[in-house]
Formats: structure tokens, sequence, C-alpha cells
């Protein structure tokens, strides 16, 4: 079995997991129905519509 000769410093191991850490935006969508930003393939939380349809009714 393999075994480490030396332990591994503090700072390779954070740049080694630092890649993990990068966050990304999500991504954003147009409603077709009022222009409001959107989750894509989620219900339009302005309007209520999904795929040209009203799905929930928003008051």
């Amino acid at each position: 079995m393999a075994v480490p000769k030396r332990k591994t410093g503090r700072a390779v191991t954070h740049a080694r997991r630092s890649a993990n850490s990068k966050l990304t935006a999500a991504p954003r969508s147009i409603c077709p129905q009022c222009g409001a930003t959107k989750l894509p393939h989620h219900v339009c939380g302005n309007c209520g519509h999904y795929k040209g349809r009203e799905v929930i009714v928003v008051e």
C-alpha cells in the first residue's frame, strides 16, 4: 500500500481543493410572456406562465 513520505502542506491542500469552491451564478432566461428574468425550465414567478400556458395564478 502506498504511504506518503512527507506531510502535505496546508497550501498544497487548499490549492487542490480550491477548484471545487468556485461558485457560478445560476443561468437566467427571459419569460416570453412578461419579459421578467426567471430560471430556465421553471414557472415564471411574475406572471405564472410556463411553456406558453398559465400554470399558476399570480395576483
